[in-house]
This record gives structure tokens, sequence and C-alpha cells, in this order.
């Protein structure tokens, strides 16, 4: 019996947190990756060798996707090593921590630079991989989106607008990629990774773990590997879903619990 050729996923921003998380997790699983970063070559590096020990193939590709020409070279890149292209994950993001109320904190720049990762580059990852996608006559994508972009809470207000506006891309773009790509997206909250870490000091980051755990139905602040696991459902499972997005934040979309004996100390604190 002939063996079945491995399927290719490309990953962007998998140098570390999700991103490295599904690309080891898709390996794991007998995909070929595409690990993609943009400054982090030695993260980016470790990643790929921990895919390897898996048994995948791997292409470290250094690329922004804000940045069309990297977008297109990165899907031939795949599609020369391997002739295919099974799996897109946008997980490459960008943002500018910056409390709501310091409205002089964002400029027309960080809302372009943010929009230019977020939105644009999402974007220009789907069509650089749709022709092959079309091609073989199927194909899956999730966005790594935000509850942010869904209750207008995150790191910053131009992060929240700019995944609020990938949230309604992935909702549009089901309409044309269809029937052969089903399109998908994830709306995460905290995640334990050093993105969020990026924006405290190490005291403000255990702090707010503890407070941010207390606060949702799960009581957990999900771990990047959580996260993928989502991620890895829209794209080998969820067969007749497409347009989706899919809170995956511990519930906390469905508001903040109220004060208890369990949770009391926490709220106590804020």
């Amino acid at each position: 019996m002939t063996a079945q050729p491995r399927k290719v996923a490309l990953i962007t921003g998998s140098a570390t947190g999700v991103g490295a998380a599904a690309a080891i997790m898709l390996a794991e699983r007998g995909c070929n990756v595409v690990i993609n970063y943009t400054r982090s070559k030695a993260e980016a590096e470790d990643t790929a060798q921990r895919c390897r020990d898996k048994g995948a193939d791997v292409i470290v590709f250094q690329g922004d996707v804000a940045d069309d020409a990297a977008c297109q070279a990165m899907a031939q890149a795949a599609i020369a090593r391997w002739d295919r292209i099974d799996y897109l994950i946008n997980n490459a993001a960008k943002t500018k921590f910056n409390p709501y109320e310091n409205l002089d904190g964002l400029s027309a720049e960080d809302f372009l630079a943010i929009y230019k990762v977020n939105v644009v580059g999402a974007y220009q990852m789907v069509r650089a991989v749709t022709p092959q996608m079309k091609k073989q006559g199927r194909g899956a994508i999730v966005n790594n989106s935000s509850i942010g972009g869904v209750t207008g809470i995150a790191s910053s207000m131009a992060y929240a607008a700019s995944k609020a506006a990938l949230n309604m891309m992935t909702q549009s773009l089901s309409l044309v990629l269809g029937p052969e790509i089903r399109i998908n997206a994830i709306a995460p909250g905290a995640i334990q990774t050093r993105w969020l870490q990026g924006g405290m000091t190490p005291e403000q980051y255990q702090a707010f773990l503890v407070n941010a755990a207390a606060m949702v139905p799960l009581q957990t602040v999900p771990t990047a590997e959580q996260i993928a696991e989502a991620l890895v459902w829209f794209l080998e499972g969820a067969s007749v879903v497409t347009g989706e997005v899919l809170m995956v934040d511990a519930g906390l979309h469905c508001g903040r619990l109220p004060p208890s004996s369990s949770n009391k100390a926490s709220w106590d604190k804020k």
C-alpha cells in the first residue's frame, strides 16, 4: 500500500508561544511544517528542531506577513518543497500596549502598523495559499484572533479593533473560499505566553494570572498548548464548520464571576 503523503501546515509567527505549540502539535500528528518568524531566529530554530524530533520535515522562513512578497514566497517555498499546502494558521500578530483611557497613546501610525500585520497580513497569507488549496480540492485555515475583537477589551484599542476586523474578514472569506477551503477563527482571552508578559513586570504578570483566573468560570488562564488544541481541532476536525469565531477564553466572554469564598481574595486585590 502506498503511504499517504504528509500534510503541510504553514504557521505564521510560530517561533514561540501559541504558534510554536501548534507547529509541534501538528508535527506530532504527521504534518510537515513551515515555521515563520520575523526576529526570533534562535527560538524558531529550536521550535523547528522540536518538530523534526516528531518526524516532520521543516522549513524555517523569516518574513513579515505585512510584506505581501514574503507571504507569496512562504507559500511558494512550501509548494516547491512538498507540492502541497493543507493548513494555514494565521498566528502572527502585533500590538502596542496602551491603557484605553490614554487616547494620546496611540497614533495613526500605530493603528496602521497593527492593522498591517493583524488584518492585512492574514489576508495576504490567505491569498497566497488559496490557489494551491483550491487546486488540491481541500484546505483549512484558522485565524488566531482575540476576545478583544468581541468584547472590545484587549492590550490596546487598536489591537481590539484589528481583531474585530479579522473576525469579520473570517466570515466574509468563508463565502468565497468554499467549498474547497474552510476558514474559521478562535478568540482567546489571556494566555500564559511571553506575549502577555511583554506588557508587564514579573510581579504584575503573576498578580494578573491570579486575578484573571479568579474571574472566569473555568478558574484558569489557558496555556499556549491549550489554545493550540483549538486551532488544530479547526484544521483536522470541524469538517462542516466555516466562518465561525470560537471563543477560547475559559469563559471570560460570559462575564466576570461574582466574589465567592474561592475567589474573594483575588477580587479584594482589584
